[in-house]
């Protein structure tokens, strides 16, 4: 039976995530990826014609396993799940690695990046201000609209895991993030 061109490209991305769990974002070459599904480098090269836009696949990816259980909570997360993600994403510093690298460098005019987390960032904003208006109101205890604490919080995120690869022995990313949590107040407390 023969695959499709979406299987063989999903076996790909599966098989850059474990590369990049195991070698980190740098260590994971191309020739790595194409030899554990069985092809040569040229042959991946079809699939994903550079090594960033594998790697935005499999943050794409990442993505859409990270919101598949929203549909087990309703469309918006409870902010206790998102707390839930960051202690997840403690569990795969790869993964994490491979954003962080891949964001910071996305913010140059010509990085085949870019589009993908200027979208991200856009629904990753609206889904914050949802989560925060479901949990708090329009108003958070400190006054802010959910729309000003989004990106706020998106921040707190991003700038986590950046400090917790850097030093990943003072750096608690998951207690750090309900720490901030904490800060926002009592649901229902505006």
């Amino acid at each position: 039976m023969s695959r499709t061109t979406g299987d063989r490209r999903a076996e790909i991305i599966q098989a850059a995530v474990e590369v990049i769990a195991e070698r980190g974002y740098r260590g994971a070459s191309l020739g790595a990826v194409a030899e554990r599904v069985g092809l040569t480098q040229q042959g991946l090269l079809h699939y994903f014609p550079t090594k960033e836009a594998l790697l935005v696949a499999v943050l794409a990816a990442r993505d859409q396993w990270d919101v598949a259980s929203t549909a087990l909570h309703g469309t918006t997360w409870p902010l206790e799940m998102l707390t839930s993600l960051v202690e997840y994403n403690a569990t795969r510093p790869g993964i994490v690695q491979t954003f962080t690298v891949l964001a910071g460098d996305s913010v140059t005019e010509d990085h085949p990046a870019r589009a993908y987390f200027e979208e991200r960032y856009r629904w990753v904003r609206a889904g914050a201000a949802d989560m925060l208006r479901a949990e708090f109101g329009d108003r958070l205890p400190g006054g802010l609209t959910p729309e000003r604490a989004a990106p706020l919080l998106v921040a707190v995120m991003d700038g986590l895991q950046v400090q917790w690869l850097l030093d990943p022995g003072a750096v608690d990313m998951a207690a750090a993030f309900r720490d901030f949590v904490a800060l926002l107040g009592a649901p229902g407390n505006a």
